[in-house]
């Protein structure tokens, strides 16, 4: 017997055929797609505050339901990519095994062909990103990792583990260290901040090979300045959690910001605490390096092959 519930679709929708209602709506999801394509994925959320925001629509959770039903719908119908939406939480561990030895060859070529140095092992600083939003890690690293800093997501309000990994790190690189952080404009949002900051820097205190290691938290987003300065949409704090008998005022969704101003901000931030001078000694070394490896790891020439005896080339 199947476990499916009674009208929920399995794999593609082969028939799909919207209303017209819903054919409106997907043609203003497709404008906002096309609009911020060049930060795919997007997240749910985010395309809920485009429509909110720009196009109209209700912002409403019963609104925020019905666009979940119909881009699953419109995926599924092959009518929106599924590329260019994000809402998933997995978490994976991955081995990497080659069919043949010819397959290592190729694959090793072509990491050669898009080789890159660490930019961020000759800076003076080491810095991260944390976000709160699982589903925005990729947008996020579209910017970060032109830097080579690396994005973490702390959703899960406190990660015990995740905290002790990230001091481990710190310590472990031996400079000081820099974490800018995203995060809504809530009770919990603010609270994790805290949480994550104050905890982290008392493991790296504690561990830390020497003095000069320490730990700077700067929230990049949200802030209260910024749900004003960019007329962001708010909504009274939650009832229901615990930490919102210490907030004033309103609440604000990450994702309420467009996806180019969060990029925006982010590197700023990120531009802030860089040394672009030493970036650019880097990107010219990288790029010498590239070439090199690219010749190195180029087929034989047809017919000459290595002597298994004693590498004398025959």
């Amino acid at each position: 017997m199947s476990s499916a519930s009674p009208g929920r679709h399995r794999g593609y929708i082969l028939d799909y055929k919207p209303n017209a209602d819903t054919r409106h709506l997907l043609a203003d999801v497709e404008a906002v797609l096309e609009e911020y394509q060049a930060h795919w994925p997007l997240t749910v959320r985010q395309i809920f505050y485009r429509l909110v925001g720009a196009r109209g629509y209700d912002k409403s959770e019963r609104f925020y339901g019905r666009l979940c039903h119909h881009l699953a719908n419109a995926r599924r119908g092959r009518k929106i990519p599924f590329e260019a939406i994000r809402d998933d939480g997995v978490s994976t561990v991955t081995l990497e095994h080659f069919t043949d030895a010819d397959e290592f060859r190729s694959v090793m070529r072509r990491k050669a062909q898009n080789y890159r140095r660490d930019l961020m092992a000759g800076q003076p600083l080491h810095v991260e990103v944390w976000c709160e939003a699982a589903g925005m890690i990729l947008q996020l690293a579209e910017v970060a990792h032109k830097y080579s800093v690396q994005v973490y997501s702390s959703s899960g309000f406190d990660s015990l583990t995740a905290k002790k990994r990230l001091a481990d790190r710190i310590c472990a690189i031996g400079k000081p260290a820099i974490i800018l952080h995203l995060g809504d404009f809530d009770p919990s949002g603010a609270s994790m901040f805290d949480v994550i900051s104050e905890d982290v820097g008392k493991f790296v205190k504690a561990d830390r090979p020497n003095g000069m290691v320490t730990t700077e938290f700067r929230r990049v987003a949200l802030t209260a300045e910024q749900v004003e300065d960019y007329g962001l949409p708010t909504a009274p704090a939650k009832s229901t959690d615990s930490r919102a008998r210490a907030w004033t005022g309103e609440t604000c969704q990450l994702e309420a910001l467009a996806p180019d101003q969060i990029a925006g901000l982010l590197r700023d931030a990120i531009d802030l605490v860089v040394d672009r001078e030493l970036i650019e000694i880097d990107l010219e070394d990288e790029a010498e390096d590239r070439h090199q490896l690219t010749q190195l790891l180029l087929p034989a020439p047809a017919g000459i092959t290595a002597s298994r005896n004693n590498g004398d080339w025959a």
